[in-house]
């Protein structure tokens, strides 16, 4: 099967998530028929699987192949770990196999879909796996491995949820006698930001499910409201399973390095036929990974701060510090540790990607790239210190028109966890200029000021756009005949919402006008100038702002129109093939994983998606476990 496939589907209805599924395109992919994606991802640069003896001795590395690799399991008998692997291109992931050692690697997956976190059945004859194939969702699949039939175990009528409400599927255990299943599910929970609905990222409630390894028997076997239910795995005598339970408010919390030390969660198991429940742990601390190492022992992972480690219900057992450590995994006589470690940073402009385009390359980029009438592209260097560069569309040429560490007094400590900067730099439609917002973002915008900047293209002339009369001005945008920018207000803390909106500044008198008071983001004005796209947040019954939604709006306020209605977060819309289309970054294809499993991102879900700029003919074009956004199109020409 060739690994260069395409994503194909159009939604027949965004809200119901009436996917098409992934096409395979069986001619040799012409990759310079178009101009390149580009796109932000948040992940890892790299990562490799160790093994090491259960005491965190003769640490030795398994797998490196130079790429990403991750979420390994032990086989039943001790001798083979299975575990996902990006070496067929970042971004998409594989099931291999290996033996212990380290040899006789082995592919068992091969899709341009997400297949992740897999177990061998106890018996070594099937594997159940995490794959979005067949509808971009996340679903349990089952491989027979002598006859490599694949089966959706959890794609069927009675299994699914409610298709307009998050609906995946996670993490698979195997029970011991190989004929049932434990996982996570957010099936049948509702689309809800961090702190009560407001927040743009979304929080995720897990329940426990089991099911046969036919397909029978589905049902619930442990369930909290508001919390979050995950990474089940069964005791050796079938009867009980273990999980973490935490609030499902702490699914948005343990993604920020900031607020992971501050919350806590416990190890629960259940019986699987009465669902009487046993808390093994108490007190604070992010405890994850359980797993039993016998009846009387269960093995787990406490995650962030000092008191990282390796932990054990055993009293008296010591903590296990071993270094970087992510999603350990025990062998079954607990003798011995499979896990992985990531390294972050790295990423290279122009990295290349996984394309699951047969006429496209897919690029990284640091974050908001915008590209002048010559080609020249600019962006926020977030990978760096949130500086404004230039560049052509290859790398080359780059060169810093402003410097936040040299031109601004901004809290280098805000700047270094990306909460500060020069953000969302746009060009003039002369291409001699470049707008910007200089200041405090995201959650810290509300604590400090942002005014609009502009400079050109050679980094000379920097000017203030906006005074005081604005708390946080940004995300600035201009219009068709560059006389006027239109940007987000946003007021301080404290002082209501009336200050917040679109405001449109006049660069010849450098009056500000009113043009929308809603809660409004990312605006950007089409390249005729007939429209302004926006992300708005959309108040629903019984939230504060739980749903965004991407709409456009005459400059003089008229003719609202969304473009997007699913219940899940879109935004980090842009115009691209000179106003015909819009590119965006969308939850609504759900989480690939649980969310407590990913590390130093706040929205591990989004994936990006292509529109006309009328709202039709939606599809999906990335299909990645990380968060996908920021995109554009090279434009043709642009070298």
């Amino acid at each position: 099967m060739d690994r260069r496939k395409f994503i194909g589907g159009a939604y027949a209805a965004v809200l119901a998530l009436a996917q098409k599924p992934l096409a395979v395109l069986a001619a040799e992919p012409n990759k310079a028929a178009q101009g390149a994606l580009l796109l932000n991802r948040i992940g890892p640069a790299a990562s490799q699987i160790f093994v090491a003896n259960a005491d965190g001795s003769n640490e030795r590395k398994l797998i490196d192949s130079g790429t990403l690799d991750y979420n390994a399991s032990f086989s039943a008998d001790g001798q083979w770990l299975v575990f996902t692997s990006e070496r067929d291109g970042l971004g998409n992931s594989n099931i291999y196999r290996a033996r212990v050692d380290g040899s006789e690697v082995e592919r068992l997956t091969d899709s341009p879909a997400v297949d992740d976190a897999a177990a061998l059945s106890p018996d070594g004859s099937k594997l159940a796996f995490v794959s979005t194939r067949d509808g971009f969702l996340a679903n349990i699949w089952v491989l027979d491995l002598k006859t490599r039939a694949l089966r959706n175990l959890t794609g069927a009528s009675g299994v699914q949820g409610k298709a307009d409400l998050p609906n995946g599927f996670f993490r698979p255990s195997w029970s011991p006698d190989s004929q049932w299943l434990a996982f996570s599910s957010d099936r049948n929970t509702e689309w809800k930001g961090h702190h009560n609905g407001a927040g743009w990222e979304h929080t995720q409630e897990l329940s426990v499910y089991i099911i046969r390894a036919d397909g029978s028997g589905f049902r619930q076997v442990a369930s909290r409201p508001n919390h979050c239910l995950g990474s089940p795995k069964w005791s050796p005598d079938g009867k009980r399973i273990v999980f973490y339970e935490t609030l499902a408010e702490y699914t948005y919390w343990v993604l920020r390095p900031d607020l992971l030390p501050k919350i806590d969660s416990q190890i629960v198991s259940v019986d699987v036929a009465s669902g009487a429940r046993i808390e093994h742990t108490s007190g604070p601390g992010f405890k994850l990974g359980a797993q039993y190492i016998s009846m009387d022992e269960i093995a787990y992972r406490r995650k962030g701060g000092a008191d990282a480690g390796l932990y054990s219900t055993l009293v008296g057992k010591g903590v296990v510090k071993i270094d970087r450590l992510r999603t350990p995994a025990w062998s079954p006589d607990g003798k011995q540790v499979v896990y992985e470690k990531f390294t972050w940073g790295g990423w290279k402009q122009n990295q290349s990607l996984y394309s699951w385009d047969a006429e496209r390359e897919y690029r990284y980029t640091d974050v908001w790239p915008a590209f002048s009438k010559d080609g020249m592209m600019v962006l926020t260097a977030k990978g760096q210190d949130s500086s404004v560069d230039i560049m052509r569309a290859d790398g080359s040429e780059r060169k810093r028109i402003f410097d936040v560490s040299k031109q601004s007094d901004l809290d280098p400590v805000l700047v270094k966890r990306g909460l500060a900067g020069a953000f969302y730099p746009v060009w003039s439609p002369d291409g001699e200029w470049v707008v910007f917002g200089l200041g405090s973002w995201f959650t810290e915008r509300g604590n400090g000021r942002a005014r609009l900047m502009r400079v050109r293209r050679d980094g000379s002339a920097v000017e203030q756009l906006t005074d005081d009369s604005v708390f946080n001005a940004g995300f600035p945008s201009y219009s068709a005949d560059g006389k006027e920018v239109v940007f987000r207000a946003w007021g301080k803390d404290g002082q209501g919402y009336d200050q917040q909106g679109l405001r449109i500044v006049n660069l010849e008198t450098r009056k500000i006008r009113v043009l929308t008071k809603d809660y409004d983001n990312l605006p950007l004005w089409s390249p005729d100038g007939s429209r302004i796209m926006v992300t708005r947040g959309v108040k629903k019954e019984g939230s504060i702002w739980s749903n965004f939604d991407i709409f456009t709006i005459r400059p003089d306020g008229t003719d609202l129109r969304r473009l997007t209605t699913s219940e899940a977060s879109d935004g980090h819309a842009v115009w691209t093939n000179g106003g015909k289309q819009i590119l965006w970054n969308s939850a609504m294809a759900g989480y690939r994983d649980e969310a407590c499993m990913y590390d130093q991102t706040f929205q591990p879900y989004g994936q990006v998606f292509v529109m006309d700029a009328d709202g039709s003919n939606k599809r999906q074009i990335t299909d990645s476990i990380w968060e996908d956004s920021t995109p554009q199109f090279v434009p043709p020409g642009a070298r």
